[in-house]
């Protein structure tokens, strides 16, 4: 009776889920916020809470986690990442700034301790690469001069996690000063050995895992994945970091490969984790905290904007490929759900996963909508104050360019913007 409850409550999981995602790819946004209300309803406080399901759904949100960190461990190449690292570090350096200081500010105004600080520093940091890469490829603008610049900063975020997760992992567990270096350092030696081994012997390693045979492929990447992401975690440094190393490991075919056959099961099993992790949040929870959820997502999507702008800027691009840098990168998702889940599991703040919630629910939605119209709203803006500025000087005094001129000059501007 227990196995038959168990298979109508996870067959009724992902059939919900698939419905949903089909809903979200017609309309073009991403699926992220119908999985997460999805898990609202089934969760404590909704309208079908789970039972027998909830533990089998809990191991398979932890899958979802390493196959999302290990996805975008595969987009990049060793020498791709120590390349960005040294050309693209000072925005990495402002993006962390002028993002992460709000979700500290707001945790220490509401109370919460320097641990939660930290925790929503990183929700508000880190963008969602799988939600912007998809949607560079609606608005196709995957050949645009400005996108190496968004995909250098969502690189350097990645990068960054590698730090940052063994750092929340010792806090949240209440390690003292000693035991929390000792972790970092092992993060840290790990990181640089296998960045090392990436660059030195990645042909070797690709060479070891691949295969010809799609299944030997899949096994073999999948089970190396999982058994170094749990050697990762009993080392206190962290399952997600450990599956993003083994992504970066691989090159060529082989990534080539395992991104092709590992695909499917990364987006069931983040569905899976994004129902988890909306379980664990009961609905009645959100209202209390929407408003400084809301503040936060429009003070967040403003300093993300002025990131990418800048760090376009610094690169050369155009006026118009600034501002649509800065749009794209509003959104956030996976990282920061992820950050956020951990929090939750260790109960160091009840209010902090429905905060997360909502954070992630506004800026998922919005930020499609930014990276479309943000440039648009920008030449309209200059163009509004151009018109002004053209009606208000005296007889004699210099011409300022109407709007017209103005549009057709960052044109100008503009006609390198596509390699």
């Amino acid at each position: 009776m227990h196995s038959a409850v168990f298979l109508i409550e996870f067959g009724a999981i992902i059939l919900a889920l698939g419905l949903l995602g089909r809903f979200a790819g017609r309309f073009q946004f991403s699926p992220i916020p119908l999985y997460l209300l999805a898990g609202l309803a089934f969760g404590e406080g909704g309208l079908l809470p789970l039972g027998a399901s909830e533990e089998f759904v809990a191991i398979g949100a932890e899958i979802g986690v390493i196959l999302l960190l290990l996805m975008l461990g595969l987009e990049y190449t060793a020498s791709d990442l120590v390349s960005n690292l040294k050309t693209q570090y000072p925005a990495g350096l402002v993006d962390c700034t002028l993002n992460a200081l709000p979700g500290a500010i707001a945790a220490l105004l509401m109370g919460w301790g320097p641990v939660a600080a930290v925790v929503l520093a990183g929700v508000t940091w880190i963008s969602s690469s799988g939600v912007i890469a998809k949607v560079l490829g609606d608005l196709g603008r995957l050949g645009n001069r400005e996108t190496p610049v968004i995909l250098s900063i969502l690189v350097l975020e990645d990068l960054a996690m590698a730090v940052y997760l063994p750092i929340i992992t010792a806090l949240l567990a209440g390690v003292g000063w000693a035991a929390g270096s000792l972790t970092l350092a092992i993060a840290l030696g790990a990181a640089g050995l296998v960045l090392f081994l990436a660059v030195r012997y990645g042909r070797l390693i690709s060479r070891f895992v691949s295969s010809d045979d799609p299944e030997k492929l899949l096994l073999v990447v999948l089970g190396l994945t999982i058994l170094v992401a749990g050697i990762a975690q009993q080392l206190q440094v962290s399952a997600a970091v450990g599956a993003f190393l083994v992504g970066i490991a691989l090159s060529g075919e082989v990534a080539e490969g395992a991104h092709s056959l590992l695909a499917p099961l990364r987006d069931l099993f983040a569905a899976v984790f994004f129902v988890f992790f909306g379980l664990h949040t009961d609905p009645a929870s959100i209202p209390p905290v929407l408003l400084p959820a809301l503040a936060l997502a429009v003070v967040t999507a403003l300093t993300k904007i002025a990131t990418g702008y800048w760090a376009a800027r610094r690169a050369g691009i155009s006026v118009k490929g600034r501002w649509r840098a800065g749009g794209a990168l509003v959104a956030r998702g996976e990282f920061s759900i992820v950050i956020a889940g951990l929090a939750v599991a260790a109960g160091i703040e009840p209010s902090l996963g429905p905060l997360a919630t909502a954070y992630v629910l506004i800026l998922v939605i919005v930020g499609p909508l930014t990276a479309r119209y943000t440039q648009p709203m920008a030449g309209w803006v200059s163009g509004l104050l151009a018109r002004r500025a053209e009606s208000g000087p005296a007889v004699g005094a210099a011409r300022v360019p109407g709007p017209r001129e103005t549009v057709e000059s960052l044109d100008g501007q503009d006609a390198g913007d596509r390699s």
